[in-house]
């Protein structure tokens, strides 16, 4: 089977006969024997002349091609808490082909006292399911960023987006591991380095130094470290880099306020931007459109090629989860079964084991195994998704919006247009209802408009195939079914747990101008009572029996595109106006995610996506 990217080999924790942590792939060790701490401190952090660099900087970015056991990455952390002209925020993007689990991460820092243990505990409370792609776990409130690039050097380091000013060169020794030493691997770091960037590392290989020179580094030498005489340091070479661009914090219009706008709004708010959301639906209360919106399934998607949806999928649920954290009765983890026909059991049993993804991210159920699960006994087994969770919609939409940067206004937006770089949001009698230098156009089906309206000369051939589809969920009274449901139940529809005594099972797909205004109808009820039936094997009349009357459902609307993946990211070269639609039946999934790629470009952060993906979802 042939698989987007490889699978991840993590790293085994083991000790030479020096007490050393070692790799048993390499045959090399993580850190030098005289201490990993002293050792970051000397190479890598006096190498690039920290904490002087960063003096009076509001941001500053590093680089590391090896993550190991984190202690450059701690020592870093210890060293900006320390600084008195400590820059606001500190990123660090770090490469790791072979991420150690959070037990054995755990382990190996259990030695760190005081101030150090707390901040090793708190890098193994963050540390993310070992899952190939880009992890962005925060501290200090955000002010201190760590995004883990999971997955082999060559290709992750094509695929990284940021603005660096230092690089922590500090792979395996060049001969065991020569992929973190390759000239490729410096062009790509020139690529994403800033002007004046420094590097520095352990390593002084004559052919090292050559090859960082060829890329476009002066390079000197310096006095080494634990029993090595000399280390390398580098600058790169005048010309070279981006032209570190300072943080934007503009004010922004975001045009819709269901679960793409209230993500959008939510990311921009938590960077200090003032965001005004337009939503005539907000007339109904502060969840808008998702007033009434019980409950709902947000399951990773999940190919047997791990394709672009899947990784796009995973990387909005996990960041997801870092937003979603602090707000109280939104997320429910419960784990889903997405049930798969007996003839595909086989093809996809030896998927899992190919695609060799932590268990508690997926894994296979057998028959035998689905009451324990779900709580319900079903014929055929299927594939089991530890990430699935139970969210509610109309909380989540009201929690991320009572921020105190966000603003919230119950009117149409008819048009946007921009004069002398400044956004305009009117009504459709021309009122002007906001103005900011940069805008957002989350407005699902209507998106297509407004961006025609809003940049007439510009074609945009994928927004132009958009669909609009109506969709209902319906509610069914637990008390009523003699049987309780543990995890959500996917396959064609699904089953949620019960919420305060009601089940909810989704859901239609149709073309009804009746839902427009979420109304739900009979037929729509009679057809997610037939999908559930036949997800759960029971008979469609205990359900229909079950109906939770007047509370018996929710209806909306979906939008998608011919590939139904998002479409987010700037629409304009100047990065003012973005669209954030088209997330079809998986907007919980989607919203966080473009809230965030768009935070971190106006932010000067690294991006929290590959490049490829980025690519996959622009805009055109």
């Amino acid at each position: 089977m042939r698989f987007q990217r490889e699978p991840l080999r993590p790293a085994s924790l083991v000790f030479n006969e020096q007490g050393v942590p070692a790799s048993t792939l390499y045959g090399d060790v993580y850190h030098a024997r005289a201490g990993a701490l002293d050792q970051a401190r000397h190479v890598f952090i006096g190498g690039n002349g920290l904490p002087g660099r960063w003096s009076g900087r509001d941001t500053f970015t590093v680089c590391e091609t090896g993550f190991g056991l984190g202690h450059n990455f701690l020592a870093l952390w210890q060293a900006w808490r320390d600084a008195p002209g400590r820059p606001r925020h500190l990123h660090f993007l770090s490469f790791e082909a072979h991420p150690f689990s959070a037990g054995d991460l755990a382990a190996a820092l259990a030695g760190h006292a005081g101030e150090l243990r707390g901040m090793a505990d708190a890098l193994v409370r963050a540390w993310p399911p070992l899952l190939p792609g880009l992890h962005r776990l925060e501290f200090e409130e955000g002010r201190l960023t760590l995004t883990l690039a999971f997955g082999s050097v060559e290709y992750l380091a094509r695929q990284a987006e940021a603005g660096v000013d230092a690089f922590f060169l500090d792979g395996f020794a060049p001969r065991l591991n020569p992929a973190m030493w390759s000239r490729e691997l410096f062009g790509q770091l020139v690529r994403i380095a800033n002007a004046g960037a420094t590097a520095a590392s352990w390593c002084c290989a004559g052919q090292v130094r050559r090859d960082l020179a060829a890329a476009g580094f002066l390079v000197s030498r310096a006095p080494g470290f634990g029993g090595k005489r000399q280390m390398s340091r580098a600058v790169l070479r005048p010309g070279l880099g981006r032209m570190a661009a300072p943080p934007r914090r503009d004010a922004v219009i975001v045009v819709g306020g269901g679960l793409a706008g209230a993500g959008m709004a939510h990311s921009l708010a938590l960077r200090g931007h003032a965001v005004t959301v337009l939503d005539p639906a907000f007339a109904r209360g502060p969840a808008g459109g998702h007033e009434g919106h019980r409950c709902a399934a947000m399951t990773p998607a999940l190919s047997r090629d791990d394709n672009p949806m899947s990784r796009l999928s995973r990387a909005g649920i996990l960041l997801a989860g870092l937003r979603w954290k602090g707000l109280p009765g939104v997320h429910e983890a419960c784990g889903s079964l997405v049930r798969v026909a007996a003839a595909e059991a086989g093809p996809w049993q030896s998927a899992l084991e190919a695609l060799r993804l932590p268990p508690e991210w997926a894994s296979w159920c057998p028959a035998a195994e689905t009451a324990a699960r779900t709580g319900w006994p079903l014929s055929t087994g299927g594939v089991w998704l530890g990430a699935g969770a139970l969210l509610r919609p109309a909380r989540l939409v009201a929690a991320l919006l009572a921020h105190d940067g966000i603003t919230v206004c119950a009117r149409r937006v008819g048009r946007l247009n921009e004069r002398g770089g400044i956004w305009r949001a009117l009504s459709d009698e021309g009122a002007v209802l906001a103005e900011a230098p940069r805008a957002v156009i989350a407005a699902a089906a209507d998106a297509p408009a407004l961006l025609a309206a809003a940049m007439p000369d510009a074609g945009f051939p994928k927004l132009a195939r958009m669909q609009r589809m109506g969709g209902q969920v319906a509610h069914f009274r637990a008390a009523a079914l003699g049987r309780g449901t543990r995890s959500i139940v996917a396959g064609a529809g699904y089953w949620l747990p019960q919420d305060e005594g009601v089940h909810v099972g989704g859901s239609t797909y149709v073309f009804d101008p009746g839902l427009a205004a979420g109304r739900p109808s009979d037929a729509g009820f009679r057809e997610v009572a037939l999908k559930v039936a036949g997800l759960l094997e029971t008979g469609p009349e205990a359900l229909m029996s079950a109906r939770a009357a007047p509370d018996d459902g929710w209806a909306g609307w979906r939008a998608a595109v011919s590939d139904h993946l998002p479409v987010i990211g700037p629409a304009d070269a100047r990065r003012s106006l973005w669209l954030a639609c088209a997330y079809g039946s998986r907007g919980l999934s989607w919203m966080t995610l473009a809230g965030e790629i768009m935070a971190a470009t106006l932010g000067a952060e690294p991006l929290p996506l590959e490049r490829e993906l980025l690519k996959a979802v622009r805009p055109r």
